[in-house]
């Protein structure tokens, strides 16, 4: 799947990935290949796709076909 994060300033991340983690507000999740649509509110934490790491300051993903967006308010 296509994964991308954005800050209101610059994009931090933009490529494949097999398996995202994310920090939710509900606790952390997982999104895999050919994940149902969903939106949900994350918080600050760590958020993994496949090998990479990025400590994030919270924000909100999009998961739709196959590409999963995160809108996040900061990365570190």
């Amino acid at each position: 799947m296509f994964v991308e994060i954005i800050t209101p300033d610059r994009k931090v991340f933009s490529a494949e990935a097999s398996v995202v983690t994310l920090p939710g507000v509900n606790g952390s999740f997982q999104i895999l290949n050919d994940h149902a649509a969903l939106v949900s509110t994350l918080k600050k934490g760590l958020l993994t796709a496949d090998k990479e790491s990025f400590q994030i300051e919270g924000g909100v993903v999009e998961v739709l076909n196959n590409k999963v967006l995160i809108l996040a308010e900061g990365v570190n």
